[in-house]
């Protein structure tokens, strides 16, 4: 996991792999707990955490691809989509994150 930290992309890796979680948590825990069962302390707790995460992940992303000269519309696009939706995160770091980590 150290070796991670070393590299543009295991930077973004690891900070997808958190923000994926943190958006299922908000998405499946939190949101349910403020609308099914008022209350709000989950979404109050996890919402910002996750907010942070989402725009390190946009940061990260836009550096790794200004740095790896990354084409907009196969890669670029594809990384940042994948921060809004459900287990994004998880698909882009398995079908082009971790490729392109081993190229490093």
């Amino acid at each position: 996991m150290i070796h991670l930290l070393k590299t543009n992309i295991g930077r973004l890796r690891i900070i997808g792999f958190l923000e994926g979680i943190s958006l299922l948590i908000l998405v499946f825990i939190a949101v349910p707990m403020k609308y099914v069962w008022d209350d709000p302390s989950g979404s109050k707790l996890v919402g910002p955490i996750h907010g942070a995460l989402f725009l390190l992940f946009v940061f990260n992303a836009i550096s790794a691809a200004i740095a790896y000269n990354w084409n907009f519309r196969t890669t670029t696009l594809k990384v940042l989509l994948a921060c809004i939706i459900p287990f994004g995160t998880f698909y882009v770091d398995k079908t082009i994150l971790s490729r392109m980590n081993n190229e490093d």
